[in-house]
């Protein structure tokens, strides 16, 4: 059974030039136990996705569509049981851990506080004894919780980020670009140190990121988001060597693979820029940046449609034999 399900997800936002759509009609699913990775540029809809399944868009924000977690509505929620559920079933770890955590408290206090507010019958004491095993559970030692986030590098307020989203042990953590402005070895650290929890605690992990190559390594299902759509879904292994989709394979062929003779030379690249929410015409959204695109692409509502077994793929010439979808020469 699905521990979070969306159906149909549509998140369109109010502004002064008129309405923005920013996701159009989305289907997930994630089970106990399992990563799922969501893939694709800046402005596709990722963190507006993962904000909706805790309802911490704002209030310009006109959802549609239907989140279950655990089988439970989160659209109808009263507050107080919204409360409840943040944090103690389900948390994030926001984009930005520097901007995300409180400047003029220290890491140990904003550990305990989530803590303390979801279980009142734990002690203050008993609050710190936790903080301590979270921050050791995360690769810090107990004696930072009295460290405030200036005096922490970018991986360590990341570890603390995680700490705190399993602070009152959720069985969903929704990561929105963990490793985002750090290193190649703390980027590594934190997505072992993640998919590690996932392993130990059983927790469904949703992890969002706009490097396919990571998610192909660490995940176990990816989803790929262009101008607010589902590219494409699969097996993240699969999806990552043989994309059923011209943008999916775009996002891979933009890494090099080391020992691939077919990366020392050949220029890799995306040409063009995701289309502004709300401008993306009739047709294929992707179809005027794609090396394969045919003229049926700029008339036809291509929707996601299995591919093979346990595949899904919006475009016209997935499962198409022989073709190249980047479009190599």
């Amino acid at each position: 059974m699905s521990l979070l399900k969306v159906t149909d997800l549509h998140v369109t936002y109010r502004t002064a030039e008129g309405e923005v759509p920013a996701v159009r009609g989305v289907d997930l699913s994630v089970a106990p136990g399992e990563v799922l990775g969501v893939a694709g540029e800046s402005g596709c809809g990722k963190s507006t996705l993962s904000h909706a399944v805790l309802r911490l868009l704002p209030r310009a924000a006109r959802v549609d569509g239907e989140v279950l977690l655990d089988g439970e509505d989160v659209f109808g929620m009263s507050f107080g049981r919204l409360r409840a559920v943040r944090w103690a079933e389900a948390s994030i770890v926001f984009q930005g851990a520097l901007h995300s955590l409180n400047a003029v408290r220290s890491i140990g206090w904003q550990i305990a506080e989530p803590i303390l507010l979801h279980e009142p019958s734990v002690t203050r004491r008993e609050a710190d004894r936790r903080v301590g095993e979270l921050l050791e559970q995360v690769g810090l030692p107990a004696r930072r919780a009295s460290a405030y986030p200036h005096q922490l590098s970018g991986g360590q307020r990341q570890r603390v980020m995680i700490a705190l989203a399993l602070a009152c042990r959720p069985r969903l953590i929704i990561a929105d670009e963990p490793t985002t402005a750090l290193d190649v070895m703390v980027q590594a650290q934190v997505l072992q140190l993640l998919t590690g929890l996932v392993r130990d605690l059983g927790l469904a992990l949703v992890l969002i990121s706009h490097d396919l190559s990571v998610l192909g390594s660490v995940c176990d299902r990816v989803a790929v988001m262009y101008a607010g759509r589902l590219a494409e879904t699969g097996p993240a292994r699969k999806v990552f060597d043989d994309a059923g989709h011209p943008y999916s394979a775009a996002l891979a062929g933009a890494f090099p693979r080391i020992g691939d003779p077919r990366f020392r030379f050949a220029p890799r690249g995306l040409p063009g820029d995701p289309p502004f929410p709300g401008e993306t015409g009739e047709g294929c959204a992707f179809r005027p940046r794609c090396a394969v695109a045919l003229p049926a692409c700029a008339t036809t509502d291509v929707r996601l449609a299995e591919t093979s077994q346990g595949r899904m793929s919006a475009c016209l010439r997935a499962g198409e034999a022989g073709l190249d979808l980047r479009g190599d020469r």
